[in-house]
């Protein structure tokens, strides 16, 4: 019985002590995932006081209530969908049936509109309204529908 009392004491100091550093180490770790989370300094301060105060119950409530993703997850989200948008702002349609098409499409894989057509002197790829080839300053006889003109 001697014994117990001896070995009682530092057991309880031993999870005592075990219980202050799991409590320590949470709020710790709540401080530094909310950091990577917000900018909002205030909402810091609020997440890791909630743990500061009620522990294990004030982590279960952080993580019920901490935004969903990291300021750099929600960075790479962004990034991913701007370059969705411009890559589908670059990639111009027909003006026939409205399909994305390549830049040096000719004719339009689709509806088999015509796109482009191809400069007689340089051999290069022109829009169709253009009067001059901007490569090698060829004039070029425009459809009379493409402008407008009657005969």
């Amino acid at each position: 019985m001697g014994t117990l009392r001896s070995v009682a004491p530092v057991a309880v100091a031993g999870f005592v002590a075990f219980g202050l550093a799991v409590w320590f180490s949470i709020i710790v770790w709540t401080f530094m995932d909310i950091r990577s989370r917000s900018r909002d300094k205030v909402v810091w301060g609020f997440a890791t006081a909630l743990v500061v105060l009620f522990n294990v119950f004030g982590l279960v409530v952080y993580l019920i209530l901490r935004p969903h993703e990291t300021l750099m997850q929600a960075y790479e989200r962004s990034l991913e969908e701007e370059a969705l948008l411009q890559e589908i702002e670059e990639r111009p349609i027909c003006p026939n049936c409205r399909h994305r098409v390549e830049q040096d499409y000719r004719m339009c894989p689709n509806c088999l509109q015509k796109l482009k057509d191809i400069c007689m002197n340089c051999d290069r790829l022109v829009e169709l309204d253009w009067t001059v080839c901007p490569f090698c300053t060829a004039e070029r006889k425009v459809p009379v529908a493409l402008t407008g003109e009657s005969a």
